[in-house]
């Protein structure tokens, strides 16, 4: 469907469903019609048509190495989220986490940080106003839906952004390859924002100031350095190694 986007699989489904910008809601002939059950009355109460679809038709819509669990939603592409959404996104959690993002340039990379981000549950994705990549077709293709369930907000002032959560708790641990400390070791207990560098540059220097401690990845390879999205997605996995399943927001639209 010209202009939006097809996300497939029962938990994104229902996440676009409640959000309210799914348009429509295909459902594969033959699917097991028990455990769709939910989201067609999600669908329904929402006022979004429910078509039952030939299956060639249906597998065309979607790529082939999808698992689409035999149902699509058609949705508005989201967008990202003002400076002022961060407060309400994060009203109401104990210990959430945020992935920031200084000057991630590439929107593949950036589409992979989205996406390693949403799998670990990281509750949303902060990136500064200027010297960030668009949240564009490439970045949306490369996180595999997670662009569509997971929040971005853009803030003008990305130093500031810092102070202002440090202020209400926030512990600030950026990525530094020179940094003696790995993640266990800085971890502290409650709120937290992780902050990744540009692929080429890494952390801008009013950024590293901010920060509460400087963490980095231990390699005994030869190999001195990670793509921007792999080290993202292992440090969100050494971060959740050591605090355990971390919380989710759900979405903007669901919060206000």
């Amino acid at each position: 469907m010209s202009g939006q986007v097809a996300i497939s699989g029962v938990h994104p489904v229902r996440v676009v469903l409640q959000g309210g910008r799914a348009t429509e809601l295909w459902i594969r002939k033959g699917a097991n019609e028990h455990r769709l059950i939910e989201i067609k009355s999600i669908a329904r109460s929402g006022g979004v048509p429910v078509i039952d679809v030939a299956s060639q038709d249906f597998d065309d819509a979607v790529s082939r190495d999808t698992n689409h669990q035999s149902v699509i939603a058609f949705a508005k592409p989201r967008e990202m989220e003002p400076e002022s959404a961060l407060a309400v996104l994060l009203d109401g959690l104990e210990s959430p986490v945020i992935l920031v993002l200084d000057g991630v340039t590439d929107p593949h990379n950036f589409g992979a940080c989205l996406r390693s981000a949403e799998a670990f549950g990281v509750s949303c994705v902060v990136v500064p106003k200027d010297r960030s990549a668009q949240l564009n077709q490439a970045a949306r293709k490369t996180s595999s839906g997670a662009s569509e369930l997971i929040p971005v907000v853009r803030v003008t002032n990305l130093a500031r952004c810092l102070r202002t959560l440090q202020q209400n708790g926030f512990w600030v641990i950026g990525a530094a390859g020179e940094s003696p400390v790995n993640m266990r070791e800085a971890l502290n207990q409650g709120p937290l924002a992780l902050v990744m560098g540009s692929e080429g540059g890494g952390l801008r220097r009013l950024t590293r100031e901010v920060c509460d401690a400087l963490v980095s990845i231990p390699m005994p390879g030869c190999i001195e350095s990670l793509n921007v999205s792999v080290a993202t997605g292992v440090l969100l996995y050494d971060l959740q190694n050591t605090r355990g399943v971390l919380q989710s927001s759900g979405t903007y639209q669901e919060r206000v």
